[in-house]
């Protein structure tokens, strides 16, 4: 019995002495990498077990694991969560934290009313690109469009090698069908959806993450979505003190300079945040492409107590660029690879057709109330006013002379030919005279977003919300340069004599036109408004368990369009354009619903399906907008006519989600079909004519598969990144079409059908595959690289060639465009100076200068853009 119990002694004491000396102490200080400065009150934990410990006011930790080796997991609010081993007693030393990928860390005000993809457990194609990068790789002399360009079935065409003027593609949509936010507000031109990207050249700057929800999405809003939401989340009001400073220079002159500063929140609750730039440059690629442009942003926030959060916010980014568009290949072959044909020499200076300029402010009010634990409401009063346009000859087009050495305009030559042409007085009219016009958008912006979120026992969660619009947009041509005549002749108004003079000009510049601008007296050739009014609910229930989520979601909207005519020209259909249009009511709505089920921790299958019946934009339901108030007029199979139809859209999509501590993997396959389009197509017609080809029963099928991948081992070291698109997007069917001359309204040909069954949809790659590796080669230098390949890119649809071969019994077969491959690189060093951090960013696009094809429309060929570059340094404080 004395032996059993010594030797039960010696186990216990063996095992009492096996975990004591099982014990580790590790040690170490959490670090802010934007602020080089300490985070206090960072979460570190023994991974696997709930043993933690918080870091002090200086960062700075010490925690025991009840084990001599295992792996310590350090997050903090706002920055990515890193997992470092140890290995028996270990000093960690400085742990720099970067800020986080997950939009729910970076959000400060409405989250109740910013779709993003992690407030919903079942999941979507998403994909999310952190701030840090956007300001790194985005902030100079590339397009903000660009930050996008890494992730599945996105495509991004630099048109022509001008700022501002990029279009993006989201399985092979164009922008004008892709839901583009701003904090939850919608941002797509309510006219026609496009978006005017230099518009808002300034996001680079401000953004905090922008997610790319493709397909199906999680927004709850009836909104123009077909190929997917875009959600920018931009800057608030930062809550913590500091700020920064940043020069930035680029090839062709490129030059920028940025201040921003953040107050940090007083003991009453408020805080600021301000940020302003400047920028400029001789071109961006192609000659006559000059821009100039400022960004500026204001935020002020408010926390009276634990229950509410204001904050409210004006940004804006007012601008011009000279602008080129698609040229013929035998022009390129000719001039160059950086031609520009709207571009030439007066009085020595550069100087152009075709420059934009636009400044619109947008402010937006939040208010988050949590109600109480289970019940929170958000809601965002939103405004933005757009002043500006575009600028183009007007007149006699046979006073163009272009000079045989280059292709570009002889604008002096033009100045000599006015004065030649002018009476006595220096007046010149449509018939000889040569002028620079500018056609000016301006609009008035409304909106009221609210979001109620019911949180109903551990499993339920319920949304309810409201969505007003209220739109006028104005828009009229008038004088900005009257090339060397005192004044210019108006004969185009029949309510006006035929000797009317212009004498006065108004500055293309996005300052001015704020208020600067003609009245009515002083505008030419059209002059109209468009009141769209918008109300929409929506609501959504969702049901999740630990290992299973299903969602419903509708939403109804109605929208009223009508127009204003303030002078006709001409009529259609025996309808001028006087006075207000018959007021026009569309009703839309959607429907989706999905499912999730979690295989375990690091395995997810989901499901998602919705139907949509969006509205026509404006632009479609008048059949001349700029002229008459006469509707659209489709002619039906008994012979009778209507107006323009919804579209209708059905998506249907799943896919597979894998994530550990080091490795996540994302596949998604998917299918949309999209019928009763109504589709125009501008052309050129004879003696300088411009014609509008009119589609009014389009079907677009557009189905693949995409994946993404990241790889971030425990080193930290260097992470790897990759993503594959592979498509087939194609019309279907047959459609009626009609061709129109839009200077006299003649329709030139009668009605007829075109069979487009498998032709291709052009203008975005329908395969594409990337890579991306970011090495961190020693502390505070790190670099990076993205090669990205680009397959099955087709010409836009020549509208010419497809009615002409339906007309001889043939269908139309797409061309397709060469493949390529573009490599992008970047360089970052991080240093102290003093107690503050310094940054050093360089950035190449378009490593190796290879020469492709971005896109095609009717007009000609877009060339991509060749190598160019920047660098930046950053001092925060």
């Amino acid at each position: 019995m004395k032996k059993f119990n010594y030797f039960l002694l010696t186990a216990v004491l063996t095992l009492f002495t096996t975990v004591a000396f099982a014990q580790s102490t590790i040690t170490g200080k959490v670090i802010d990498g934007e602020m080089n400065a300490p985070l206090p009150g960072a979460n570190i934990i023994v991974k696997g077990t709930t043993n933690g410990a918080t870091s002090d006011f200086d960062g700075n930790f010490t925690i025991t694991a009840q084990s001599n080796s295992g792996e310590l997991e350090i997050s903090y609010v706002g920055f990515a969560t890193r997992v470092l081993k140890f290995n028996g007693d270990t000093n960690l030393g400085n742990i720099v934290l970067e800020l986080d990928n997950s939009l729910e860390e970076v959000i400060v005000v409405g989250t109740g009313v910013i779709d993003i993809a992690e407030a919903r457990q079942t999941p979507v194609a998403v994909s999310t690109i952190k701030g840090k990068d956007i300001q790194l790789k985005i902030s100079g002399n590339t397009e903000f469009t660009e930050s996008m360009k890494n992730t599945p079935s996105v495509y991004v065409s630099n048109q022509a090698g001008g700022f501002g003027d990029s279009r993006i593609f989201l399985r092979g949509f164009d922008d004008t069908n892709t839901a583009f936010l701003l904090n939850g507000q919608p941002i797509n031109s309510v006219e026609d959806g496009r978006m005017f990207w230099s518009n808002w050249a300034g996001m680079a700057d401000v953004a905090n993450a922008v997610q790319v929800q493709r397909g199906l999405g999680s927004s709850k809003l009836a909104i123009s979505s077909v190929g997917g939401t875009v959600n920018i989340v931009s800057k608030t009001t930062e809550q913590r003190e500091g700020g920064f400073v940043r020069f930035m220079g680029g090839n062709d002159s490129f030059a920028k300079g940025t201040f921003a500063y953040n107050s940090g929140v007083n003991d009453k609750g408020w805080a600021f945040s301000v940020l302003v730039d400047h920028w400029q440059a001789h071109r961006k690629y192609s000659i006559g492409t000059a821009g100039q442009g400022q960004n500026y942003l204001f935020s002020v926030g408010y926390k009276p107590n634990e229950r509410n959060t204001f904050n409210f916010l004006i940004t804006g980014a007012p601008q011009w660029h000279d602008q080129n568009f698609s040229s013929d290949l035998e022009e390129f072959e000719l001039y160059g690879e950086k031609y520009n044909p709207n571009t030439g020499f007066r009085d020595g200076e550069r100087f152009t057709e075709r420059r934009n300029y636009y400044h619109k402010p947008v402010a937006n009010l939040n208010w988050d109330f949590d109600i109480n634990d289970n019940l929170d409401l958000s809601t965002v009063l939103y405004a933005s006013w757009g002043r500006g346009g575009g600028t183009g000859m007007l007149g006699s087009s046979g006073n163009r002379v272009r000079l045989e050495s280059n292709g570009q305009i002889d604008f002096d030559q033009i100045v000599l030919n006015n004065q030649a042409a002018a009476d006595s007085n220096g007046f010149a009219g449509f018939s000889d005279g040569f002028v620079r016009r500018s056609s000016v958008n301006n609009h008035n912006w409304y909106g009221l977003l609210s979001n109620l979120n019911i949180e109903s026992g551990e499993n339920w969660n319920f949304n309810v919300g409201f969505d007003g619009r209220l739109y006028r947009g104005d828009h009229w041509r008038q004088i900005n340069d009257l090339m060397g005549l005192d004044g210019f002749t108006d004969n185009f108004r029949t309510d006006r004599p035929d000797d009317y003079v212009f004498t006065n000009t108004f500055e293309a510049n996005p300052w001015s036109a704020l208020f600067d601008f003609a009245d009515e007296a002083e505008r030419t050739q059209f002059d109209y408004s468009e009141n769209i009014n918008y109300i929409g609910g929506f609501g959504q229930a969702e049901y999740a368990t630990e290992d299973f989520s299903v969602f419903v979601q509708a939403a109804l909207s109605t929208q009223s369009f009508q127009r204003t005519g303030r002078f006709t020209g001409r009529t259609v259909n025996g309808i001028d354009g006087l006075g207000e249009s018959e007021k026009v009511n569309k009703t839309g709505y959607q429907i989706k619903g999905g499912a999730s089920y979690n295989l375990d921790e690091n395995n997810t299958l989901f499901a998602n399906i919705g139907t949509f019946s969006r509205q026509p934009f404006l632009d479609n339901i008048f059949a001349d907008i700029r002229n008459s108030n006469a509707l659209v007029e489709v002619e039906q199979p008994d012979g009778s006519t209507s107006g323009i139809d919804n579209e209708e859209i059905v998506g249907f999509e799943a896919g597979y989600r894998f994530k550990n501590s080091t490795f996540r993997f994302n596949i998604d396959v998917y299918r949309t079909e999209w019928g009763n389009r109504f589709l125009t197509f501008g052309t050129a017609l004879p003696n300088d004519e411009f014609g509008i080809y009119r589609f009014t029963d389009v079907t677009q099928i557009h189905q693949g598969v995409e994946f993404d991948f990241e790889y971030r081992p425990v080193s930290g070291n260097i992470s790897f990144r990759g993503y594959g698109s592979i498509g087939n997007w194609k019309y279907e069917g047959t459609t009626p079409f009609t061709l129109q001359n839009d200077d006299t309204q003649q329709f030139l040909e009668d009605a007829g059908t075109v069979d487009i069954t498998d032709v291709k949809v052009g203008n975005a790659p329908q395969t594409s595959f990337g890579a991306g590796v970011v090495w961190n080669i020693t502390e505070g230098l790190s670099v990076d690289m993205d090669y990205n390949i680009f397959a099955d890119l087709y010409e836009f649809v020549d509208v010419d060639e497809a009615v002409e071969d339906a007309l001889n019994g043939r269908v139309y077969e797409s061309q397709r465009l060469p493949s390529y491959t573009l490599a992008d690189a970047g360089l970052t060093y991080r240093f102290s100076l003093g107690d503050n951090r310094m940054t050093f960013r360089a950035n190449v696009n378009n490593l190796f200068n290879t020469p492709y094809i971005s896109q095609t429309d009717n007009f000609g060929t877009f060339l991509g853009i060749g190598r160019i570059w920047n660098a930046s340094l950053r001092y925060n404080f």
